[in-house]
């Protein structure tokens, strides 16, 4: 591992520093780490411990971030790192986002630049684990990738401070944002957050012309009402009715053992938000049910088809609705 003194801090008495990365402004003690376990006090000055420190690298369709109107069909090379700045207790990648001894390889920018390339992706998407904990790694990385040609995408919880956050909309193309639930209190007491840092992440990257598309994990006896649903569905159409909103089938795991989510219920949210919203996915269920394709609002013609991650443009010409010309919100450039 090699050392990367950390952006967006500043120092205190005592030998103390402030961290400014993300809401929770963690002050930490020389010799310690802030609430993500990945920035660590030295001597009064803050330390990226995590700064090019890989612990995934695949190429994946770029459906399973899950982004539906970013390129689709096509592969990108993704990466995550350690640590995670939220606690959620259902967390699907425990394994890497919640141990910080989790095993590691170091890679430079430029090395994953190179691997992109030679993979034929159409880029490098920072997922896996939360990437704003290596904000640094991800501006870096992303410029270089972003002056070869490539797509930078960021799968994230979108808890993060306004000025990293623009640092990293001045090189990134695509966000999913995760939008855990819509009550303030279940944020702050299940995920030890703040959702209205969420909600203004979320309006930012939309108001940047960032693609946006959103994902909901409906979890048994968390987030599972109708009524908490539907305001999330309100909240984005009050946005913009076109952004894609993905609902994923929450499954047991780490240390959250309630039953998974009943996949008529889903479909019941699907329902519901389909009302509000242009653009509805389903997730984590099985390969043929509802809410897979991507189908145009307007005349109903399906533009995209998929069966689990086999992707088929079907009626779609540059973005738009072969049949009607709609507007689609799919980038395909």
């Amino acid at each position: 591992m090699k050392q990367h003194e950390a952006d967006y801090y500043e120092s205190l008495e005592d030998n103390k520093v402030m961290c400014g990365l993300c809401p929770h402004m963690c002050k930490i003690a020389d010799k310690r780490t802030g609430t993500c376990g990945a920035r660590m006090n030295r001597q009064g000055r803050l330390y990226s411990e995590i700064y090019g420190m890989v612990t995934a690298l695949a190429m994946d369709p770029i459906e399973k971030k899950p982004l539906y109107h970013f390129h689709p069909g096509k592969q990108i090379l993704s990466i995550g790192t350690k640590g995670c700045n939220l606690r959620c207790p259902y967390c699907q990648n425990w394994h890497i986002s919640q141990d910080m001894k989790a095993h590691a390889e170091w890679y430079s920018p430029g090395e994953i630049v190179r691997a992109a390339l030679e993979s034929d992706s159409v880029g490098i998407a920072y997922t896996y684990s939360e990437p704003v904990i290596w904000a640094e790694y991800v501006r870096d990385t992303a410029i270089l990738a972003r002056e070869k040609g490539l797509k930078n995408v960021m799968v994230t919880n979108g808890f993060v401070n306004e000025k990293p956050l623009d640092d990293l909309l001045n090189c990134v193309d695509a966000m999913n944002i995760d939008l855990k639930c819509f009550r303030e209190d279940t944020f702050r007491k299940i995920h030890r957050g703040i959702l209205s840092s969420v909600l203004s992440t979320i309006k930012k990257v939309y108001s940047r012309g960032c693609h946006l598309e959103l994902t909901t994990l409906i979890v048994t006896g968390l987030n599972d009402s109708m009524d908490e649903l539907s305001d999330i569905a309100g909240f984005i159409s009050s946005i913009d009715p076109g952004i894609p909103w993905h609902i994923s089938r929450y499954y047991p795991n780490y240390k959250y053992n309630e039953p998974a989510t009943d996949i008529d219920f889903i479909m019941k949210v699907f329902e519901m938000a389909s009302e509000k919203l242009d653009f509805v996915y389903c997730g984590n269920i099985p390969a043929g049910v509802r809410g897979n394709d991507t189908v145009c609002p307007d005349c109903g013609s399906i533009a995209v088809k998929r069966l689990g991650y086999a992707v088929r443009i079907e009626n779609m010409d540059k973005g738009r609705c072969a049949s009607c010309g709609r507007e689609l919100n799919i980038r395909v450039d």
